[in-house]
């Protein structure tokens, strides 16, 4: 099957300083895709490269088989590449219902009508519950978002980048700052979405990142050191020695 996302040789310079290293990435369709690496391997960067954030010094991107080196991040997102961030960016004093249908209409076009009474959209309503329903938001879509505990707030983060209708979803360290409890949940639910939906995410917590994932990258200096299932990367002395910080002779 051809990738969904795939970088091809792809390269970001800061004057002398060498972020991304002709990087070659491939995200196979319904992945559960996790990128690791320790910190400053730029892993960040590389993702604000596949979203259009940064313009790569050389090297392509491509999206669903077609060539989005140059294509900005607007028109990546109608494109089906949609991200979340390390740090949540809601809507704090609405509802979990409203900010959801928010996104909604305006994936639909129809943002611009949102000054109708919210039971005039019957259309985005559902496709709004649905996801809230899909990420066990349901019973909270009354609820202020600042109202509720962050690991549900990271939730209704995905459920803004669902809203989107995603094919490829970036998730940039989903489980930061979210209570151990409240992470293996998070993670959960995540690792619940729809197989349409490939998924490439940056965590640190390994417990977490082995438990979803079924492919690891291991990003060191920017460039790849090494791409495998959960178990090898596990068991791979040079990962052990770089990213977990044990020495091998």
């Amino acid at each position: 099957m051809n990738p969904v996302l795939q970088t091809h040789d792809l390269v970001r310079n800061f004057g002398g300083f060498v972020a991304t290293d002709k990087v070659n990435l491939a995200v196979a369709p319904g992945a559960r895709h996790a990128l690791i690496g320790p910190n400053g391997a730029g892993k960040t960067t590389l993702i604000n490269l596949l979203t259009g954030y940064l313009e790569p010094t050389s090297g392509r991107v491509s999206l669903l088989g077609q060539d989005v080196t140059q294509m900005p991040q607007h028109a990546r997102c109608r494109q089906g590449l949609v991200r979340t961030f390390q740090i949540n960016q809601l809507f704090m004093g609405m509802t979990v219902l409203e900010s959801v249908a928010l996104a909604v209409a305006e994936h639909q076009g129809i943002g611009t009508q949102w000054w109708k009474p919210l039971a005039s959209h019957g259309e985005v309503l559902d496709e709004a519950a649905a996801i809230l329903e899909q990420l066990h938001l349901l019973d909270d879509a009354y609820e202020l978002t600042r109202d509720l505990a962050y690991g549900r707030q990271r939730l209704i983060e995905i459920a803004l980048a669902l809203a989107l209708r995603p094919k490829v979803l970036l998730l940039d360290e989903p489980a930061a700052g979210v209570p151990t409890g409240e992470s293996r949940e998070l993670f959960e639910t995540i690792a619940q979405l729809p197989a349409d939906v490939s998924i490439l995410l940056i965590e640190h917590d390994m417990n977490l990142v082995f438990s979803f994932a079924q492919r690891i990258s291991v990003l060191v200096s920017g460039a790849l050191l090494l791409e495998d299932t959960p178990e090898v990367i596990a068991r791979h002395p040079k990962v052990k020695e770089v990213y977990l910080g044990e020495s091998h002779g």
